[in-house]
C-alpha cells in the first residue's frame, strides 16, 4: 500500500501539480540546464525592462501593480533579439501581469509563479529555452 501511494503521488499527482502551476519538473530541470552550460563562449546577458504598469485584475483599475524585469539569456544575438521583440514581449508581460488579482500578489509564492509564467510566455515569443531566468528587481501594488 505504501508502495502505491508513492507511486500515485510522485509519477501522477507531483506531475499535474507543476503542470497546473507551469513549473518544470525537477528532475528535468538539471538535464535542461546542462546544454546551457555546456558553451563556455556563451555568456549570459541581462537585458532591462523598466517599468511595466498594469492595472490589478478586480479592482476597477484603482489599484495598479509597477514593474521592472531583468531578463536574462545566453546567445551572440540575445539582446537583438529582446530589441526586436520588444513591444511583443511588453505585450505578454502585461497580459500576465495584467490577470493577477490583489490576492494572487499578496500570495507568499507569488513572485516565482510570475517569474515562472513570464519566462514560458518570453520563451514561446522568443523561441525554445532563449530566455534562462527573469529577475524582478521592483514590484510595487499602489
Amino acid at each position: 500500500m505504501p508502495v502505491l501511494a508513492f507511486g500515485m503521488t510522485q509519477y501522477v499527482l507531483l506531475p499535474r501539480l507543476q503542470d497546473g502551476l507551469g513549473a518544470k519538473p525537477s528532475a528535468a530541470a538539471p538535464a535542461a540546464a546542462k546544454p546551457k552550460k555546456e558553451n563556455p563562449g556563451a555568456k549570459p546577458v541581462s537585458v532591462p525592462m523598466n517599468k511595466l504598469l498594469v492595472n490589478v485584475a478586480g479592482t476597477m483599475g484603482a489599484r495598479y501593480l509597477l514593474v521592472s524585469l531583468s531578463v536574462v539569456g545566453s546567445g551572440s544575438d540575445f539582446k537583438e533579439q529582446m530589441q526586436s521583440h520588444d513591444a511583443q514581449l511588453r505585450d505578454a508581460a502585461s497580459s500576465v501581469l495584467g490577470a493577477k488579482t490583489l490576492a494572487d500578489l499578496e500570495k507568499p509564492g507569488a513572485r516565482n509563479l510570475i517569474r515562472n509564467e513570464l519566462l514560458a510566455s518570453f520563451n514561446n515569443i522568443l523561441g525554445d529555452s532563449v530566455v534562462q531566468d527573469i529577475y524582478i528587481p521592483e514590484f510595487a501594488i499602489q
